[in-house]
């Protein structure tokens, strides 16, 4: 309360992401909680984009915030390649770190992941820098598909999502059928 008996307010305007606006009074003195709809790390869509003659990608700029603090690019399993937001980088290469050494799989899995990564940080411009090794990896050439998949990206050669996306066309219901007792 004020001297004059007014009630003293934060007034929070924020954008949704389906353009509506929310406004929420919050009393001064208390943190205000982000909203329930704006999780952290969360990656949804495809987009294409060219790369410039240096190799350079324009992350999405709905995906830039949660790469501002850094992002660590490596190869993807499946001849992609994944961009994490270096806050998940981080528990994913501790676990990694922690499989056995004993275990062959565990050491060629500590390759795949480690030897190729690089650490990168978003230009002025929302780009990263693809490094020619990494390129070549995933055959991406002129173009990439920048593939969300909630808590990381997944950067595609846009013919090989195209296969991957017929694959799921044809075997999604059944694989969905096989994982449904995990969600």
């Amino acid at each position: 309360m004020g001297r004059s008996g007014e009630k003293w307010l934060l007034l929070w305007i924020t954008s949704h992401p389906e353009s509506r606006v929310e406004i929420k009074l919050v009393a001064v003195g208390c943190a205000p909680a982000a909203p329930s709809w704006v999780p952290d790390n969360m990656f949804l869509g495809r987009f294409v984009h060219a790369l410039d003659t240096k190799g350079r990608l324009a992350i999405p700029a709905r995906f830039r915030d949660d790469l501002i603090a850094g992002a660590v690019l490596t190869r993807g399993i499946d001849r992609c390649l994944t961009l994490y937001p270096v806050d998940v980088w981080k528990p994913l290469a501790e676990r990694v770190s922690a499989l056995p050494i004993s275990d062959p799989d565990a050491r060629t899995f500590r390759r795949l992941v480690f030897s190729a990564a690089v650490n990168l940080e978003l230009d002025s411009q929302g780009r990263i820098l693809l490094p020619p090794e990494l390129r070549a990896y995933a055959a991406i050439e002129r173009e990439a598909a920048v593939i969300g998949v909630n808590t990381s990206l997944e950067i595609w050669a846009p013919e090989r999502w195209d296969e991957v996306t017929a694959q799921i066309d044809l075997d999604g219901a059944a694989i969905a059928e096989r994982l449904a007792s995990l969600i």
